[in-house]
């Protein structure tokens, strides 16, 4: 009875360990589905051998990759890690701005002559 009662909690824990683990991990392939699902023509993306690469042209279960003018690969669909979204540039005219109001709040910061 004894072991039963260090027994029990024991099991409880790791049937809780093992039911998040598994959930985590079911999120995890659903969301490189979706990824895989919704690739198109043009989009920039990575391996998982760290290439990146732009879609040229895709099947079931391949893309071609353009990895430089001219140069396409071909790999398996599942070899496709993530997308690379575009940057956004910013505007180099804000950060002056900001920069100069920063040095007006605060005078310290101001260059001593």
């Amino acid at each position: 009875m004894n072991q039963m009662v260090v027994f029990f909690p024991l099991l409880i824990v790791l049937g809780a360990f093992m039911f998040f683990a598994s959930r985590r991990q079911k999120r995890a392939m659903q969301a490189t589905i979706d990824l895989h699902e919704s690739l198109r023509v043009g989009d920039r993306v990575h391996t998982t051998s760290g290439l990146q690469g732009t879609i040229t042209g895709i099947t079931d279960d391949t893309v071609d990759l353009e990895i430089a003018h001219g140069v396409v690969t071909t790999w398996m669909k599942l070899a496709v890690r993530d997308r690379i979204e575009p940057e956004i540039p910013e505007d180099p005219d804000a950060d002056e701005v900001n920069v100069a109001d920063d040095l007006v709040d605060d005078p310290e910061r101001l260059p001593k002559d």
